[in-house]
């Protein structure tokens, strides 16, 4: 993009789901997705006319085989991040109550990990702030 272009906002949603033991769930984004190998927290792109709640919940269902509710999900902080290409805008909410057991459904690595040592996972740059945050409350 030329020096002052406009980048395209790109607003995601994303949730860290915390279980009984204090540990919250990190995915690994897979091959042939922008920013492979690297862990975040689960979610995805809001569409048009959905709120972030609605798209929460419809991404954790698509991504890993787990039902929630708007009541569950708590706002936490959000992320704003300039890629190259476009602006990241991403809410971040907690999660500690889902029904189902969580089963990756688009070829994404899972792990459970305590917050101590969600720093220990490479991330995208608009996930690194979020780390220390979650970590500090929890």
């Amino acid at each position: 993009m030329s020096r002052g272009a406009v980048k395209p906002v790109v607003f995601v949603v994303a949730a860290a789901l915390i279980d009984a033991d204090g540990r919250v769930l990190l995915a690994q984004r897979p091959e042939g997705k922008s920013m492979a190998g690297l862990w975040e927290f689960p979610g995805g792109k809001v569409d048009a006319g959905e709120s972030p709640e609605a798209a929460l919940i419809r991404e954790l269902h698509e991504e890993l085989s787990i039902d929630t509710k708007e009541s569950c999900l708590a706002p936490f902080t959000f992320a704003s991040h300039a890629y190259d290409d476009f602006h990241l805008l991403m809410p971040l909410y907690l999660c500690r109550r889902w029904w189902g057991d969580v089963r990756p459904r688009e070829g994404q690595a899972v792990k459970w990990v305590r917050p101590m040592r969600l720093a220990d996972y490479p991330m995208p740059p608009a996930d690194v702030p979020l780390v220390a945050m979650l970590r500090d409350f929890l």
